[in-house]
């Protein structure tokens, strides 16, 4: 079965989309990504700008994307790099501007050196200039001195853009709604994770330390053809998992903890992002399930929600009324559940939201609210849900039974037209399975 991706005819249709919403007599300029020194003159491996990648599927950098709507000698250019077979020897093929114009369907292209002698002229007499300010500080001012260039002509009857628009609202709001290929791709990347998550599951024990749990799934990653994690991984054992961001992932993992990993992948420039937290010798203890079953059911709540027509905030709701419910009957709050969530006494085991967008960035782009009030899910937006409750080793407020247990259970969900899609099922997720899978491991 061929792997999902995306075809050059869905890149060349949101060109033309973007542009339809751009102002009149308008420019686009949109950059590469920077090369970012690791170490001495060691790079990191480079990863193109999601804007970027999403309009054109180019991976290499040193290279900038000029939309010109309505252009009569063409709307859609890219300055890249020459071929070169030296460079090429050394650090691989490149696809040079010919070979652009016919492989990504653009109307022409032309040598990232020579971007300085020709882009001042495709501004020049274009009212509007939409570019994406503040991002990279160098090609900032290489804007700037373009501008300043036809500024210096002006008594000579050229004419000056009089405007800078950022261009990520039009840009953010398209990559919000996924096409039924992206939601292929994005399925395809959950399903990668969920192998690499029970592949961690299966092989964890005592006695192993968080960094080995690291290495089963970015092996699963790697061989399933994602050779990035998407974000900075989470192991997080015993008392680490109440770190939210912990990701020193060195501890030696004990009996009787629980183990947290908040780990996806990155397939075609498409993110996942799971979490799961599971015994670490395969058996939850009486306040571990509690506490787990308790993050469940607000997961599960919260996914029913997940549809067109909601609020985005309303999956959020639900989870917060949940927990808070749960926490009272368990004896960690005290109190009527309506004014505890008044107060947000409930912030002191739950004070993150459950989800965020995602997509080609992991916190993927698109407002949460519009004109101040939390926007209607649609079909083809994909969000995480991702309730969690952390109950701080030094927290004195609870009975030291309960110390140090945290618990996050996360995936991603797709909107449909008729209700939702978890892209990332198939991953053991009640206290009966995990227990199950991995005395059967």
């Amino acid at each position: 079965m061929p792997q999902p991706r995306i075809k050059k005819t869905e890149y060349k249709k949101r060109r033309r989309e973007l542009m339809a919403h751009m102002e009149p007599n308008s420019i686009a300029v949109i950059s590469s990504a920077d090369e970012i020194l690791r170490n001495g003159d060691s790079h990191y491996a480079f990863r193109q700008n999601s804007d970027l990648y999403y309009l054109t599927g180019f991976t290499e950098a040193q290279s900038c994307l000029v939309l010109i709507p309505g252009r009569k000698q063409g709307e859609c250019l890219l300055f890249c790099q020459e071929k070169d077979l030296v460079k090429e020897l050394w650090n691989g093929r490149l696809m040079g501007p010919e070979q652009a114009v016919e492989t990504l369907g653009l109307d022409d292209a032309f040598p990232i050196s020579d971007i300085d002698d020709i882009l001042p002229g495709l501004i020049e007499g274009r009212e509007r200039v939409y570019y994406a300010m503040g991002r990279d500080e160098q090609f900032d001012h290489k804007v700037m001195e373009w501008v300043k260039v036809i500024r210096n002509k002006v008594r000579s009857g050229v004419h000056s853009p009089g405007e800078f628009l950022v261009l990520d609202h039009l840009l953010h709001e398209m990559r919000l709604v996924k096409s039924s290929n992206e939601l292929k791709v994005m399925r395809e990347s959950g399903q990668v994770a969920v192998r690499a998550h029970k592949r961690a599951m299966q092989v964890c024990k005592p006695g192993m330390y968080e960094y080995e749990l690291e290495a089963e799934y970015l092996y699963e990653f790697a061989r399933s053809g994602c050779r990035e994690p998407a974000y900075s991984s989470i192991v997080a054992s015993g008392e680490n998992a109440c770190i939210l961001h912990y990701n020193e992932n060195n501890m030696q993992m004990k009996k009787g903890d629980l183990v947290l990993i908040d780990a996806g992948c990155e397939y075609q420039y498409y993110a996942s992002d799971i979490t799961r937290t599971f015994p670490v010798d395969g058996k939850f203890s009486k306040e571990q399930k509690a506490i787990y079953e308790l993050v469940l059911k607000a997961q599960v709540e919260a996914i029913k929600v997940v549809k067109p027509g909601n609020h985005w905030d309303d999956p959020h709701k639900v989870t917060v009324k949940v927990i808070t419910e749960g926490l009272v009957k368990l004896g960690l709050l005290k109190g009527k559940v309506d004014t505890l969530i008044k107060k947000g006494a409930y912030r002191d085991f739950y004070m993150h939201r459950a989800g965020h967008w995602i997509g080609m960035d992991v916190h993927d782009v698109g407002d949460y609210k519009i004109d101040g009030k939390w926007r209607l899910l649609e079909s083809g937006m994909v969000m995480t849900v991702e309730p969690g409750i952390y109950i701080a080793p030094g927290n004195k407020k609870v009975d030291k039974k309960w110390r140090g247990i945290g618990v996050r259970i996360e995936d991603d969900v797709a909107v449909t037209e008729d209700g939702h899609d978890v892209l990332t099922d198939g991953l053991p997720k009640t206290v009966k399975d995990i227990e199950e899978f991995m005395a059967a491991a």
